[in-house]
């Protein structure tokens, strides 16, 4: 069988593997792998059988073509500096998976073609506010971001990934914005990553495609961004009257689908707070644990577009094994990457093949 040493890399950095552990578990010198991954000599039958078992991947994966690479330099990551290489490594194999996957998924649906202006000539305020009126939004609060996000052509998928340092990323792919979101953060979280991805994408394309410098500046900027997207300036000066407690925040905090902590913040920055009042405010989240455990949470959000898919390929009674069989990879990969989605079990016997025409979603 044909090896691709290329994919023996990939599959290392993506479980989290150096040489050296790779090495150990296998009860071979380091040397060895470094033979293997510079394509000098290729892993006897009953070795790629070992590898295909540790590193959790089908033996058939290793003899596939090259993969797309990420340069992280054209990912959005909100900590690069925090975050350890084999972190980021295993991050960006998820999304080189999710690229396999949309791939074949496009050969059979037809996916809304990405509909994102270029705003990065406007302050992240302004940007939010044109691209709610491009879209059609006006003022009122965003009922599924995600929903929202992939009827715009935005392909959506999900890490399972449970690291405090990754919250989400984007990046562009054949034309294709990706956005990532981290299954282990509150559904509030989530939604405030989702809208901080989409100020990227449309504030900072340039930078992502050409691989420039991902500077602080540019996350606070798409903080900025999501606060003021998800939470219009009119809208929330019309709820804003009166005594803002924190029960009352509390109350009201699921109109926009954000956290307590970034209400008070949007809140206080349009000057509906005195600096006391924040500053007590602030202090009582952190007194009540609301920092790190949201109050009242709300439902996690999902993709739509998947969910249609993987509904027209049950009527097809493809499963998940053979869809996870078609890409060479496993299903549990599958899973991580579709908001936990699943196929139902069907006769494994029945074929699979692509329709003549494909499929328009949404």
């Amino acid at each position: 069988m044909f090896f691709n040493p290329s994919r023996l890399t990939f599959a290392r950095t993506r479980r989290g593997f150096t040489k050296a552990r790779l090495a150990k578990e296998l009860g071979l010198q380091v040397r060895s792998i470094q033979g293997y991954e510079l394509s000098e000599y290729t892993p006897e039958p009953e070795k790629l059988a070992a590898i295909s078992a540790l590193l959790h991947f089908p033996v058939e994966f290793f003899s596939g073509d090259d993969l797309p690479v990420i340069e992280p330099d054209t990912v959005s990551f909100r900590s690069m500096s925090k975050m350890s290489a084999a972190l980021r490594n295993t991050a960006l194999g998820a999304g080189v998976m999710a690229f396999l996957l949309n791939d074949w998924i496009e050969e059979r649906f037809r996916l809304p073609q990405a509909n994102l202006p270029d705003l990065s000539d406007l302050s992240p305020e302004d940007a939010a506010a044109t691209l709610r009126r491009v879209w059609g939004l006006g003022e009122t609060p965003i009922g599924n971001l995600i929903h929202l996000l992939e009827a715009k052509g935005i392909r959506v998928y999900s890490l399972a990934i449970e690291a405090k340092e990754v919250d989400a990323f984007s990046v562009w792919h054949r034309e294709h914005p990706f956005v990532f979101l981290n299954t282990f953060k509150s559904a509030e979280h989530s939604r405030f990553d989702a809208a901080h991805e989409l100020g990227h994408l449309v504030r900072d394309r340039h930078s992502m495609l050409h691989g420039e410098d991902h500077n602080p500046e540019m996350e606070r900027e798409a903080n900025a961004f999501a606060s003021a997207f998800l939470m219009p300036r009119a809208n929330i000066l019309a709820r804003g009257s009166g005594v803002l407690t924190l029960d009352k925040l509390m109350q009201i905090k699921h109109i926009w689908g954000v956290s307590l902590a970034a209400l008070a913040y949007r809140m206080n920055h349009l000057g509906l707070f005195t600096e006391w009042s924040y500053r007590n405010l602030c202090i009582q989240m952190a007194k009540n644990g609301y920092r790190t455990s949201e109050p009242r949470p709300m439902r996690h959000e999902s993709s739509q577009v998947l969910r249609k898919i993987f509904d027209a390929l049950r009527a097809e009674k493809i499963t998940r094994s053979m869809l996870a069989k078609d890409l060479c990879i496993m299903q549990e990969d599958i899973d991580n990457l579709t908001f936990g989605l699943t196929l139902s079990t069907v006769s494994p016997n029945t074929a699979m093949a692509a329709p003549d025409n494909r499929r328009v979603l949404l």
